[in-house]
C-alpha cells in the first residue's frame, strides 16, 4: 500500500510542476456552471401536502410560467405515464433520479387446499385471476430527501 501511495504522490507532483499548458487553461473556464446547474436550485421543506390546483399554483410561483403552459406539462407527463405502462407499452416508467413505475403481471392462482393463519383451521382458498400490479419504487434523489 505504500507504494500506491508513491506512486500517487509523484503522479500528483508532476502535473503541478510543469509549467500549465493551452489546454490546462481552458478547461477551468469549460468548467463554468451551465443552464441546468444554476436552473435546479437546492430543494426546501415543503409543509404542504398538494392536490391537484395546490401543486399547479406552487409550480406556476417556482417557475414563473403561466398556468396553462404548467397544466399541459403536467397533461403530457401524465400521459406519457399512461402510454408507458399500457398494456401494449413498455411495462416501466422513470422519473430520473426521482422514481421508477413498473407494471408487474401476477399470474392466476388454483383454487387450494390449506390452513389459515390467523384461525389455524384447514380451508380452501378460492382461486384468483390473472392481473396486474403498479409498482413504484423511489431513486437515489427521492431516498436522499426522505432521510
Amino acid at each position: 500500500m505504500a507504494t500506491k501511495a508513491k506512486t500517487t504522490a509523484k503522479a500528483a507532483a508532476k502535473p503541478a510542476a510543469k509549467a500549465p499548458t493551452r489546454k490546462a487553461a481552458v478547461k477551468p473556464a469549460a468548467k463554468a456552471p451551465t443552464k441546468t446547474a444554476a436552473a435546479a436550485p437546492v430543494a426546501k421543506p415543503l409543509k404542504d401536502t398538494f392536490n391537484k390546483s395546490s401543486l399547479l399554483a406552487h409550480l406556476v410561483a417556482e417557475t414563473q410560467l403561466e398556468a396553462k403552459t404548467v397544466k399541459t406539462v403536467l397533461a403530457q407527463l401524465e400521459n406519457t405515464i399512461v402510454s408507458a405502462l399500457h398494456k401494449k407499452g413498455a411495462g416501466e416508467f422513470t422519473l430520473p433520479g426521482l422514481l421508477k413505475v413498473t407494471a408487474v403481471q401476477v399470474p392466476a392462482t388454483k383454487k387450494r387446499f390449506g390452513k389459515n393463519p390467523f384461525t389455524g383451521q384447514d380451508q380452501w382458498f378460492a382461486a384468483k385471476p390473472a392481473s396486474v400490479k403498479v409498482k413504484v419504487r423511489p431513486l437515489k434523489k427521492l431516498k436522499d430527501a426522505a432521510a
